[in-house]
């Protein structure tokens, strides 16, 4: 019969074998660690740089220009207001915000690609083969760009105030930030930005397409709105406040009207329907294949 021979001993004065096997180190995946990988993919990706600049760029660029151009003869002659005013009269605040337009747009499509471009490069099986659970993987890409866009987007609003404030000097309109609501309105800006840049990640998920969903986000926020008025006044006049980006405008005007939702509200709004695109994009990732 064979026999096994006996292991032999090591000298004393023998290296062990460096290039022995070494049992495989087990790895839990939680939710922190989900959380650090989609802030290193987002901040490889070229595309964040570019879009968060450009987000801010636009949103400084248009509220000076508003405040140095500010015509009250000109608004009186039924120019039109700046965003974010809730009443229909401008204001040092809706000047500031008339760029919000433009940066809701950057910061949207930049969760889009973070989301979508996953999928369309193929990336996405990796990640959720690292993470099976799938969910935190939403999860943590909307909690890595939502606070990044309020903290910048305010910033930029702040910046987009102070420059215009001396263009504004002398003007009926001219505020400061110690002026009743400015700090609040600007805040709100910042904030209704974050949900758009979290509401662009769950349209991607969801929908899996970077065109695709850019356009369901450019026809939620600015066409929806537009569409809505060939509607019978009575059922616009109650639906309108509802809209995304009308309830989302509510958050930053400094002075609601009669017929705009307060700026709770509107938050509360808004917060709802991004909540209701996250289920749907969580839903989807759960229930279907990559």
């Amino acid at each position: 019969m064979p026999t096994t021979a006996p292991p032999r001993d090591r000298r004393p004065d023998e290296r062990p074998d460096l290039f022995a096997a070494s049992p495989p180190t087990a790895y839990k995946v939680t939710g922190a660690r989900v959380l650090r990988s989609e802030w290193a993919k987002f901040w490889s990706l070229r595309s964040t740089w570019i879009t968060l600049g450009v987000a801010v760029f636009l949103l400084v660029l248009f509220g000076a220009i508003a405040g140095y151009t500010y015509s009250p003869d000109a608004m009186a002659g039924g120019g039109p207001p700046g965003p974010g005013s809730g009443s229909g009269d401008s204001d040092a605040v809706s000047l500031a915000l008339t760029g919000v337009s433009f940066a809701q747009l950057a910061v949207g499509v930049l969760g889009v690609l973070l989301a979508a471009g996953e999928y369309s490069t193929g990336m996405i099986r990796s990640t959720l083969a690292a993470v099976p659970r799938r969910l935190p993987v939403l999860f943590a890409k909307a909690a890595v760009i939502g606070p990044i866009a309020l903290v910048l987007t305010t910033l930029g609003a702040l910046a987009a105030f102070l420059l215009g404030a001396p263009g504004l000097d002398g003007e009926k309109i001219a505020l400061t930030l110690a002026g009743d609501g400015v700090l609040r309105s600007l805040a709100g800006a910042g904030l209704y930005l974050g949900l758009v840049a979290v509401f662009g990640v769950a349209l991607g998920m969801l929908l899996r397409s970077s065109a695709g969903a850019i356009a369901a986000l450019v026809g939620v926020l600015l066409i929806l709105p537009g569409l809505a008025s060939l509607l019978p006044d009575s059922w616009y006049d109650t639906l309108s406040p509802y809209f995304p980006s009308n309830a989302g405008s509510a958050v930053y005007a400094l002075h609601a009207s009669s017929d705009a939702l307060s700026a709770g509200a509107g938050l509360a709004v808004f917060a709802g329907w991004v909540a209701l695109a996250l289920a749907g994009a969580a839903w989807r990732l759960a229930k279907t294949d990559a």
